[in-house]
């Protein structure tokens, strides 16, 4: 997503030079998301992007992918030989990360590629008895394609909830629910020691038994290849790039999952793995490549993703901090509900479940740094835009 975006953006904002697109795989570029969703459940054959890169002077080269970088020659190193530039943009993106242990077991799956789709698919069809590791975004999209197909799911969580890392306790308790409704099984607290072929092996002894194993445990910066380049890598190991997605080398830039930029907004360093910076990220690099710096913005977005697990839609943006106060608009335990997170008076981060006009007026006024009224807030009757306070502190009439 992000090296298309970028080519494609280099275009529009008139880049007149040559552009090459490598990419590690065999197939033409494709969107991630409906992996886990239309292809997986075999609604769909594949999700290629609908870009013309032959009228638009992009040479794509499939299967060839990068090895190294020698910057002093500005040369990108790869299987089918050396590739020079002038101009360089990283976005090799993110990598599923394994289960110790688990790396020859036959029947153990991880659903990132349109390759592991494939594999998946199949045995959806058939039917088969699922184990998923991780109750994340990815083991909660999975396991409901999975039911969808009418499979047997169960959902094993190392962490004491679902969604560990990404929500607060009393936010991911009310959606531990939505598992059981939908029929899978969900167990939470529940270490995995060892993945065996036919089974998963918990750390209390209990064997579930499997017909394939899914993990889903998160997603590292695929930047191994970058080792000796010269460029600076953050300690998670995401290319270390500047409020231009510029990275430590001259003339070299990196967007998307596989990068980290400081935010003013937020005033911290984020990595976001989600689609939209993958969009938008890639219209920065562009204008800061076409236009320079000068005449071209800053990155520095409101992150934002989606989820669509068991029936609902889930939809989140901003970005929150420990201390920052959690307000709810709705009944938790309904179908329809949204918690905010506020930093003194000033909305900061919002998650909508089944609310997606919260989600938009939320997602602006985050942007705009808008203060709310908590009354109004609270009251989910009352549209959010509603509830914003005037420079006087008094509410929006």
């Amino acid at each position: 997503m992000a090296g298309v975006q970028t080519a494609v953006a280099l275009r529009e904002q008139g880049w007149t030079g040559s552009i090459t697109l490598l990419g590690a795989e065999p197939h033409p570029p494709y969107d991630r998301p409906p992996l886990s969703k239309a292809v997986l459940l075999g609604t769909a054959e594949d999700s290629a992007f609908a870009v013309d890169f032959g009228s638009l002077g992009i040479d794509v080269r499939l299967g060839t992918g990068a090895t190294g970088l020698r910057a002093e020659e500005r040369t990108v190193l790869t299987p089918a030989g050396e590739v020079p530039y002038d101009i360089l943009v990283i976005a090799t993106g993110a990598e599923a990360v394994a289960l110790p242990g688990s790396e020859d077991v036959p029947g153990v799956h991880v659903l990132r590629t349109f390759d592991d789709a494939a594999l998946l698919r199949p045995l959806l069809t058939e039917r088969r008895r699922f184990v998923a590791v991780g109750a994340g975004w990815i083991g909660a999209e999975f396991a409901t394609a999975a039911r969808e197909a009418g499979c047997e799911v169960t959902v094993v969580e190392a962490a004491g909830q679902v969604l560990p890392g990404a929500l607060p306790p009393e936010v991911a308790a009310p959606m531990a629910a939505w598992y059981e409704e939908s029929g899978v099984r969900l167990l939470t607290g529940t270490p995995v020691t060892a993945v065996e072929a036919g089974a998963v092996v918990l750390a209390d002894g209990t064997r579930l038994p499997a017909d394939a194993v899914v993990v889903g445990i998160g997603a590292r910066p695929a930047t191994g290849w970058l080792a000796g380049s010269g460029v600076e890598l953050a300690e998670d190991r995401s290319v270390r790039a500047d409020d231009r997605l510029r990275t430590s080398l001259p003339g070299v830039y990196a967007v998307g999952d596989c990068a980290s930029f400081p935010s003013a907004r937020y005033g911290e360093r984020l990595m976001v793995h989600h689609w939209d910076n993958a969009l938008q990220g890639p219209r920065t690099v562009a204008a800061n490549i076409v236009h320079g710096p000068e005449e071209s913005p800053v990155y520095d977005p409101v992150p934002y993703f989606w989820s669509e697990q068991f029936g609902r839609f889930v939809q989140y943006a901003g970005h929150r901090a420990p201390g920052d106060e959690l307000l709810w608009r709705g009944d938790p335990q309904g179908a329809a509900w949204t918690v905010c997170w506020l930093r003194g008076d000033v909305l900061v981060a919002l998650l909508a479940v089944g609310r997606p006009r919260d989600l938009a007026q939320g997602r602006r006024l985050v942007e705009q740094g808008a203060a709310l009224d908590r009354e109004k807030a609270r009251d989910a009757a009352v549209p959010l835009k509603a509830a914003v306070l005037t420079p006087a502190g008094r509410p929006v009439e």
